[in-house]
Parts: structure tokens; C-alpha cells; sequence
């Protein structure tokens, strides 16, 4: 059984990509830090179609419920291992720099970066061993060019990619691939309080992305057929520049 996991997995993107890689025969792991409903709607959805998902609930943001969860997990399975790890799990507290407390400022660098490395620290080990594996950070259009009023989130989402850069030159000659994912404007709970109609004229496509586009294209980045691609960030946002 191939194993992979998802953080952030229980709704939105996170959620597509566990559908989409429980269908290439994944054991999913999906981690979440509170909706319980969710976490076990989308472990039913996997499951109704056949496939294997196992629910982790922590806040990826904590260094030790991270270490704590995935420790025993690896512990009671011990010859399961992890080939794909999607580090999705991310917040947005919007406010102009003027005005933004620290603990807006701490909360999603925590959650968007810390976490990163908590979680990859984590689960590297063993790809190493194996000599393969597949990181995939979730970034975004913000950590690309930075927008007003997501300081704290550009902030974040700008060193996930550097820290992508450079554990893909660390981990390249152990089979490991390391690459960061930009969506633009997709549609998610985090997207639904924008107006579409208003933005849309900004995207050449002229409409917001779906989750299931990011998560094929996920699906891809996973995949051997990718292995000659580390380092690299990748948008997906209808053509913003």
C-alpha cells in the first residue's frame, strides 16, 4: 500500500487532492485541526469510491501535536511509508501592516510556515531511506507578488517557496523531489468572500480556478513522470502576471 498525506486535507484544495490521490491507489492520511464533520465526510467520499483514507487530526501549526501524531502514527505502522507529502494547511487573517496584531502576525506564520517544516521534518527521514518521496508545498499568487493587506501572508507563503528552493537541492540525490504549487483564485472557503464578478476581469481566463484543477495538476507533480522537476514553483491562476 502507498501512502500519502495531506494536510489541511478535509475541505477545499487539500480535499480535492486526497480525492484525487486516493483514485492513483493512495492510502490517505488526511490531517485536520477541527471540523470533524468535514474530516469524516471527505474520509466517507474516498472510501465510497473504493479507496483507503485514515483521519490525523492536529494543529500543524504546534511542533509538538505534529511530532506527537505523526511519531505514533509511524511507530504503530512501521513498514508504511509515505511517498507523497502536501503540505496544504494555511490561514489568512488580512489587515494592513498599520494595524495587524502580533498575534495575526504569529498565527499565520505559524500555520503557513512553521508548519512546513514541522510537518516535512517529520516525514523526511524515511524518504530519505527509500531514496524517493514527493514534497509538494501549497503557495500562493500573494507569495508571488505580494498584495496589500496579506503582509503576514505573503510573508509566509514567500518563504515556503525559498524553503522549497533549497531542501530540493538538500534531498535531490536521494530520489526526492521538492516543488510549491501557486494558486491564483480558486473557489474555497478562503476565496468566498471576494467578489468574482469584480476580480474575474483581472484573470485572462476570466473566472476563478476550481480545487480539482489543482489538484491534477498535483496529481502530475506527484508522479514519476515527474521526477526531472525539483525546485520549481508552479502557478496555476488563468494567466495573472
Amino acid at each position: 500500500m502507498k501512502y500519502a498525506i495531506v494536510t489541511g486535507g478535509s475541505r477545499g484544495i487539500g480535499k480535492a487532492i486526497a480525492i484525487k490521490l486516493a483514485s492513483l491507489s493512495y492510502h490517505l492520511l488526511i490531517n485536520y485541526q477541527s471540523n470533524d464533520a468535514e474530516a469524516s465526510k471527505t474520509k466517507y467520499e474516498i472510501e465510497a469510491t473504493g479507496g483507503e483514507a485514515t483521519l490525523l487530526k492536529f494543529d500543524v501549526s504546534n511542533k509538538q501535536e505534529v511530532e506527537n501524531s505523526l511519531t505514533v502514527w509511524l511507530n504503530r505502522n512501521p513498514d508504511a511509508f509515505i511517498e507523497i507529502l502536501v503540505n496544504n494547511a494555511g490561514i489568512k487573517d488580512d489587515v494592513l501592516m498599520m494595524w495587524m496584531t502580533d498575534q495575526q502576525w504569529d498565527s499565520v506564520i505559524n500555520t503557513n510556515l512553521n508548519s512546513f517544516f514541522y510537518v516535512t521534518r517529520t516525514i523526511l527521514n524515511k524518504m530519505l531511506m527509500q531514496k524517493y518521496g514527493r514534497i509538494i508545498n501549497m503557495v500562493s499568487l500573494s507569495g508571488l507578488r505580494g498584495l496589500p493587506g496579506q503582509m503576514n501572508y505573503s510573508a509566509a507563503k514567500s518563504g515556503v517557496i525559498g524553503a522549497t528552493k533549497v531542501l530540493a537541492q538538500e534531498v535531490a540525490r536521494r530520489g526526492i523531489t521538492v516543488n510549491a504549487i501557486a494558486p491564483g483564485f480558486i473557489k474555497t472557503d478562503m476565496t468566498k468572500d471576494l467578489n468574482e464578478k469584480e476580480l474575474k476581469s483581472l484573470i485572462p481566463i476570466q473566472r476563478f480556478g476550481t480545487p480539482e484543477e489543482v489538484a491534477e495538476l498535483t496529481a502530475f507533480i506527484a508522479s514519476e513522470k515527474a521526477s526531472y522537476i525539483t525546485g520549481q514553483t508552479i502557478s496555476i491562476n488563468g494567466g495573472i502576471y
